[in-house]
Parts: structure tokens; C-alpha cells; sequence
């Protein structure tokens, strides 16, 4: 466990510089939580207000950072401790030259609910940020009371690649001159406004584009995604080895996404019965920026009905 050789040393904001220039993702007090082999994993903090934590988790894509669950973590400051990490590799964390995986980011996830959040957290996570979630869910139960998750990946009839074809793919986008050139179409504001784009029935918000466009383009910055493009972050049984084994309440958010399936959904909500399912229309997968107030009505409803 991280926890057991890290200790509970907190650094402060200033030790970070891979991401020195990187404008804030949130207003709200940053920190940073060493991590074992992943650099310091920096978090947003609001804890004004009382009651059981909430821990809201950014998806995985280009250049995600917590600015990506702002209308959350606004609405919910003041009135509850809210926390929202931004996984390393990402927003102003480090991002080492190392190998991200699916159990890496569960074991930093894992170690930020046991180190500053406390045990029985509600999570609210966002895309792949789902899978994550799940993982520390069914690894420290004790750490999780509830799951939300908002157009979460793992509920497609199609599998990622996974397994050698994954690492095959990550060889190639590495290469030198292959790699930095995908990217830096990748990292292109023409890029990120096309594909944040298709998340929004309506315009996209300005500050995620400049957000984006900035943080691709701090030290590092191509390590992490390439591992999400090859198609290392996903787990490729996510249907059963992570959601179907959940034992907490849990609750999918959802309507249409561009770029995430939601086949198997009834299927888990006719197996398992500790799963429920909103759908919030018309969005395209950021249902929380576009109704907001219909997101946290979810939300409240799916909360209103756990065992205090």
C-alpha cells in the first residue's frame, strides 16, 4: 500500500514546478500529495463546509485537468469537503517518462481517499475516470460509500485492444519524430476546440479550450495521453471484472457521447441491484457544464437514498 511507505507528508504548491506556468484549474487551494514512482499528484481542495467527502475525478484524454468538473465542485463548496485530484501526468501533477496503467492510477487514487479524504467518500467520476474509480472501490471499499459516474467508459459491446496490441501501438506512437508529430496536431487548439466540441450540445466553454490547449503543452505532456491513445487505460473486462463486482450503490449518468457506449447498461442494471441510471438529455457526455442543475438533482436523489 502507498500509504504505508509514504507517511502522511503533504507538499506544498510551490515544490511542484513541471507545471509551474499552468494556470489554476479551479479557484480553490491547491496542494500536492507525494506519490510512489508517478511524482506529486496535485489536488483541489474546499473543505469549508461539513459533512461526508466528496471526491470528484477528472476523465482521461489529451489534455484533461480539474477544471473538467468545475460546475461540481462550485456547487458543492462550502456545503460538503470536496476534493478533485488531478492524476498524474495531467493538470499541474507531475508527469514522469513511466508506464501509466489502470492499477497505477487506482493505487495513487487509493492512497489520496486513505491520506487526505478519510474513509466512506462519495466519488464522482467522469469518462475513464470512472474505471479508475471503480477499481479503488472494489480494492478499498471501506475508502468509497457511493460511486456516480458520468458517461463512463467500460459499457460497450466493444472491447479496447489491451494485452500486446496496446503495447504495440504505445512502441509506435513513441517513435520519435512519428510521436511528436501526432501530437503536436494532437495539442493543436484546432484540435482540442474540435474535439471538446463534440461533448457540447452548445458552445464550448472558452476556458476548457485555453485550459487544454495550455496544459498539453507543459514538460511531458504527450507520456500519459499516449498511454490513453494506445489503449493501455482501459481495462478490457471492465464490464465484469470491475462494475459487476461492485458492492456499494452506484449510479451511471448518461445520454449521448461521441465517443463512449452505454450498451451493456441495462444489462448491469437488470444483474446487479445496487445500480441505478440517469439519464440527463440532451447532452453529449459533460451532462454536468450543460445542465448542471439537472445533474445535481441526480445526484442528490441517488444520495438521498443510501444508508446514513
Amino acid at each position: 500500500m502507498l500509504s504505508a511507505t509514504l507517511g502522511h507528508a503533504f507538499i506544498p504548491v510551490e515544490r511542484m514546478d513541471s507545471s509551474s506556468s499552468l494556470p489554476e484549474s479551479l479557484d480553490a487551494k491547491r496542494a500536492a500529495l507525494p506519490t510512489r514512482g508517478a511524482g506529486h499528484m496535485a489536488y483541489y481542495s474546499d473543505t469549508s463546509g461539513s459533512g461526508r467527502p466528496l471526491v470528484l475525478l477528472h476523465s482521461v484524454n489529451a489534455a484533461p485537468s480539474a477544471l473538467e468538473m468545475k460546475p461540481l465542485f462550485e456547487h458543492y463548496r462550502g456545503t460538503r469537503p470536496v476534493y478533485a485530484p488531478e492524476l498524474p501526468g495531467f493538470g499541474h501533477s507531475d508527469r514522469p517518462d513511466i508506464a501509466y496503467t489502470p492499477q497505477l492510477y487506482a493505487e495513487v487514487l487509493g492512497d489520496f481517499l486513505e491520506r487526505v479524504v478519510g474513509a466512506g467518500a462519495d466519488v464522482v467520476a467522469l469518462s475513464l475516470g470512472a474505471e479508475f474509480a471503480a477499481r479503488v472501490a472494489l480494492e478499498r471499499p471501506v475508502m468509497v460509500r457511493s460511486l456516480a459516474l458520468i458517461s463512463p467508459t467500460g459499457l460497450s459491446i466493444r472491447r479496447p485492444p489491451g494485452g500486446a496490441l496496446s503495447a504495440r501501438i504505445h512502441r509506435v506512437l513513441r517513435l520519435p519524430l512519428l510521436g511528436s508529430g501526432l501530437f503536436s496536431l494532437v495539442r493543436s487548439r484546432r484540435s482540442i476546440r474540435y474535439f471538446l466540441g463534440l461533448a457540447f450540445e452548445g458552445d464550448t466553454p472558452p476556458e476548457m479550450i485555453e485550459q487544454a490547449w495550455r496544459t498539453a503543452r507543459c514538460e511531458g505532456a504527450s507520456y500519459a495521453p499516449f498511454c490513453f491513445l494506445s489503449g493501455i487505460l482501459f481495462t478490457p473486462d471492465a464490464f465484469e471484472s470491475l462494475y459487476l463486482r461492485l458492492a456499494q450503490p452506484a449510479l451511471v449518468i448518461h445520454d449521448r457521447d461521441p465517443n463512449v457506449r452505454f450498451d451493456r447498461l441495462p444489462e448491469l442494471l437488470a444483474a446487479r441491484g445496487n445500480w441505478q441510471a440517469r439519464r440527463i438529455a440532451p447532452t453529449l457526455g459533460l451532462p454536468h457544464w450543460e445542465q448542471t442543475s439537472a445533474t445535481v438533482s441526480a445526484l442528490e436523489d441517488f444520495w438521498a437514498g443510501l444508508p446514513a
